[in-house]
């Protein structure tokens, strides 16, 4: 069979499966796996071992950092220190709305997952406004600004095997010089959006009296709450550390300040809390880890089916180059939901093609960032968990959530095709 008609089948069945089943997505990309060797022309011996091999592939790339992440994410949770983040941050973003985004921006990339940055703040945001309306607002902003530094930042899952498969000499500082100030301007594109299309609940100013959950109960207050920050703050030092003292690679500098800010966590996280915490998060760990790790075996399968070399040609015939890995994104995003399996499917696909040498690695890089923020619909476990905390129906997270980070992904094209003709 055509190996693009064989795509094609094989991304619409798990859509298909995703959408009748709601199962693991490591099932239903491990299943689509096996069913585009076969269509391939694979035996399914090889389909098989090319499934262990993507799986242990991507185990060795990300289980460290995500265990990691969730190891602080989890302890944060388990001593209410979320609470003091978002206290310490509402002395400088006073509006509700700007604070709730600004949030989720800044946990989703130490955190190493947007899911679980969104799931901390959500308690802190139903305290921080009772008002249904408003308080829902808040969420949408969390979610979505935990997206776009997601997407965007370097190092997060989603952008960890894009700069490791493109970057080059590049680099990911270069890209995070880039990144980082589109991702802020996103952020606050986003909180205009929602000020214009949602005037009548958006609010505005600091409130009269900060909530309780808010006000920390030592007397007097700190001036700072550095043990909640504790984690972030080892992982800033660690990465001078790393690159200046230990001269680490960028793969063993992202694992080891991963592992510092955990140590971190771990250390001073009180006794009460520290074992059932760990264990926890080790098993929120390894629900992420194995969703991920089915995008590993799929796209490894695809690579090595030949996909790459015989189907390139005919999608750059047919449509400019610049759209490819834009549209490549959008679509394995639509048909699985998640932006790390994504980035990784995309990644392993584009590998190797006439499609990397034909645009600079930031703009190529951007261009799958921005592809895997279009269609965040009903095979997206995120749309779905922020319907379940809204109680909003699906055409109101449809508008508020799907509508916003499709905005966002529009706007990292449009910079995307802006740097690769104007600067680059």
């Amino acid at each position: 069979m055509d190996l693009l008609i064989a795509f094609i089948i094989t991304i619409a069945l798990i859509t298909a499966v995703s959408l009748w089943y709601r199962i693991s997505p490591f099932f239903t990309l491990v299943g689509g796996s096996i069913l585009f060797g076969l269509l391939a022309g694979m035996t399914l011996d090889a389909t098989l071992v090319g499934i262990i091999t993507g799986v242990g592939r991507v185990f060795s790339a990300f289980g460290i950092i995500i265990l990691c992440g969730a190891v602080i994410a989890i302890l944060l949770q388990e001593q209410k220190q979320a609470e003091e983040i978002v206290s310490d941050i509402r002395r400088l973003v006073h509006d509700p709305p700007a604070l709730a985004g600004f949030s989720g921006f800044l946990l989703a990339v130490p955190i190493a997952c947007c899911v679980t940055a969104y799931i901390l703040l959500n308690p802190v945001l139903d305290c921080l406004e009772k008002d249904r309306a408003r308080r829902n607002i808040l969420l949408y902003l969390a979610a979505v600004g935990s997206i776009i530094s997601y997407a965007l930042i370097y190092p997060t899952p989603v952008t960890i095997p894009l700069i490791a498969g493109f970057a080059g000499s590049a680099g990911p500082v270069l890209f995070d010089a880039i990144a980082v100030p589109v991702s802020l301007a996103l952020l606050a594109g986003v909180v205009l959006f929602f000020r214009w299309a949602r005037p009548e609940v958006m609010g505005s100013g600091q409130p009269p009296t900060p909530p309780e959950c808010l006000v920390s109960t030592a007397d007097p207050p700190p001036a700072f709450h550095w043990r909640a920050w504790a984690p972030f703050i080892a992982i800033i030092i660690a990465i001078p550390v790393s690159y200046l003292l230990l001269g680490l690679s960028h793969t063993a500098t992202v694992n080891f300040i991963m592992l510092i800010g955990a140590v971190t966590a771990i250390g001073l996280a009180s006794p009460a809390v520290r074992a059932p915490g760990l264990a926890k998060s080790a098993k929120h760990a390894g629900m992420i880890i194995f969703d991920i790790c089915g995008a590993g075996a799929l796209g490894f399968v695809i690579v090595q089916s030949g996909f790459a070399q015989g189907t390139m040609g005919q999608l750059m015939a047919a449509i400019p180059v610049i759209l490819v890995p834009f549209i490549l994104a959008a679509v394995i995003e639509t048909a699985q939901g998640s932006r790390v399996v994504t980035a990784i499917i995309t990644a392993e696909v584009l590998a190797g093609s006439a499609v990397v040498s034909a645009m600079h690695p930031v703009t190529l890089i951007l261009l799958i960032s921005a592809g895997s923020c279009i269609v965040s619909y009903v095979t997206d476990p995120y749309f779905w968990l922020v319907q379940r905390t809204t109680g909003d129906d699906i055409g109101t997270v449809v508008k508020n959530y799907t509508l916003p980070v499709a905005l966002a992904g529009i706007a990292i094209f449009v910079v995307a095709v802006g740097l690769e003709f104007f600067i680059f």
